[in-house]
């Protein structure tokens, strides 16, 4: 398709596994842009738009927040370009769109939408793929289908490489699955800028991706029956009463094994009624951190559950079990969830969308101090 020859505006579609830490890179880009203005299309898997609450500028006007489904399946190619018109508008000066896919999209459909896309002010500016470092080999046994979506990137960010012990053998995997894109190690997430403008494939790997793996019929009756998210569920609790911490505890060390990806906001009460607590949990890694509540908004617990094969009825009851009938939370109760805070230093006000766990160590000293 011949494009005007206006101004365009790159379009990077970011993508990785549930809890790779996309939305943590998103926060650090816009958060540290060199004076460029990012745009965002953020793409939550569960009802709840909890990664859209977690990225930085969410409810201004650049930022267009899509829940309950994966885009690659959820809109097609016009709807896209009715997202990306809000952003690439002039009046908006905006330099690079950003869309976070959810942890379950499948990164071909995506590139493929922007590559069709009939928007003469954009043009597509490449596909970032987030690795969580301490999750890789699991996840590719779970999903050989990531290997292909690191062969289709066009940049590789190897995050929470912090949380290995063999960094350099999880570089050298990822390398050799890749076609001629950078790998950058990262922690947090946070990687140069520049890198989100430096990563638009050249016209010859654009056609290439385009002929060979992205124009094939994939839209039959079937279409999506390979996708990521067809193997997974997703449950989203909202709570207008606050969560009991001991129950929630004994919720958490008991989940299921298929139970993946947890992550929202907790109101454990009015024992402090400054703070909710972010939750995030990636497999069997799980971590609290208390932040501010926005300003005006009512207190409520909003948790997203994503899994496979997991019994969403049995997971609601055991969550509405956690409802407090209490009039504030036993202090003591909360000690079980001061084990999971962030340890001193950790990047704070994220949000559960950061896509970072960490294990706990075994209190010690004053099991009411925040840093037992």
């Amino acid at each position: 398709m011949e494009r005007s020859g206006a101004r365009q505006i790159p379009v990077v579609v970011l993508a990785g596994f549930l809890g790779s830490g996309k939305t943590t890179l998103l926060n650090h880009l816009l958060h540290r842009s060199g004076g460029s203005r990012i745009g965002a299309v953020v793409n939550d898997f569960g009802a709840i738009e909890i990664d859209a609450m977690a990225v930085a500028g969410a409810l201004g006007d650049s930022t267009v927040s899509l829940g309950n489904g994966c885009l690659c399946c959820a809109v097609d190619g016009s709807e896209l370009d009715e997202y990306l018109e809000r952003l690439a508008r002039p009046s908006a000066g905006i330099d690079v769109v950003v869309i976070e896919a959810s942890g379950l999209a499948e990164p071909q459909e995506l590139v493929r939408m922007v590559l069709a896309s009939e928007h003469p002010g954009i043009v597509y500016g490449g596909l970032v793929e987030v690795v969580d470092a301490a999750e890789f080999d699991d996840t590719r046994a779970r999903h050989p289908e990531i290997d292909r979506h690191l062969g289709l990137a066009d940049l590789v960010v190897v995050n929470k490489l912090d949380r290995v012990t063999d960094a350099s053998r999880v570089l050298g995997a990822v390398r050799a699955l890749v076609d001629r894109a950078a790998v950058v190690p990262a922690t947090y997430g946070r990687i140069d800028p520049e890198f989100l403008f430096d990563c638009r494939p050249s016209e010859e790997r654009v056609g290439q991706l385009s002929f060979d793996d992205l124009h094939r019929d994939d839209h039959g009756e079937d279409g999506h029956a390979g996708h990521l998210h067809t193997g997974y569920d997703s449950l989203s609790f909202v709570s207008d009463r606050p969560l009991d911490p001991r129950r929630l505890m004994r919720f958490l060390d008991s989940r299921p094994e298929g139970l993946y990806r947890i992550k929202g906001y907790v109101d454990f009460g009015p024992h402090d009624t400054r703070n909710r607590y972010a939750v995030h949990a990636v497999g069997r890694f799980l971590r609290f951190y208390p932040e501010a509540w926005p300003a005006g908004e009512q207190p409520l617990t909003q948790l997203v559950l994503i899994g496979a094969d997991i019994d969403t009825t049995a997971l609601r009851k055991e969550l509405e079990a956690c409802v407090s009938d209490a009039p504030h939370a036993d202090e003591h109760g909360m000690w079980g969830v001061l084990r999971y805070v962030q340890e001193p230093g950790d990047r704070p006000g994220q949000g559960p969308g950061d896509g970072y766990g960490q294990e706990p160590e075994a209190p010690s000293g004053d099991p009411g101090d925040p840093a037992a």
